[in-house]
């Protein structure tokens, strides 16, 4: 099934969501980079140094507390909008390789979708196959007894 190459029509709701994911994307690479990670060290060493000009007083203490805190409450959810888009993208191509693989379970295609329970199940499924040995291993171990 080919997938359809027309173009979607965006309604205000559309645009909002792609102009948040192509701005997460934007965020999420400027974040990245060791020259931010730099920065973050110069504001953290220029706050250290200023502690004596303001007395270690309680509101420079404060700055750098409410600094932080944004920043790690605005982050996690940049954080989350990009792991949740790669981890979908991959799903995606992980679903398209079961799909053309005649020997594979398409029954695993919505995995992500399962029950805790079913998910356990499953594993313990795999775990027993993988414990049983095939023809073709048990065939590689009689060849590697006789040598």
């Amino acid at each position: 099934m080919p997938l359809e190459d027309k173009k979607p029509s965006f309604d205000a709701q559309t645009r909002t969501i792609l102009f948040f994911a192509r701005f997460a994307r934007w965020f999420e690479r400027q974040v990245g980079r060791s020259s931010t990670f730099v920065l973050a060290i110069a504001v953290v060493l220029v706050w250290a140094v200023s502690g004596p000009a303001f007395g270690w007083s309680d509101t420079w203490q404060l700055v750098i507390n409410t600094g932080t805190t944004i920043v790690t409450f605005l982050m996690v959810f940049v954080i989350q909008n990009t792991q949740s888009r790669d981890t979908e993208a991959m799903q995606l191509k992980l679903d398209e390789l079961i799909r053309v693989n005649k020997m594979a379970r398409n029954s695993l295609i919505d995995s992500e979708e399962m029950s805790e329970i079913d998910v356990e199940r499953m594993k313990a499924a795999f775990a027993t196959l993988a414990e049983t040995p095939t023809k073709s291993s048990r065939a590689q171990d009689r060849a590697s007894a006789l040598s």
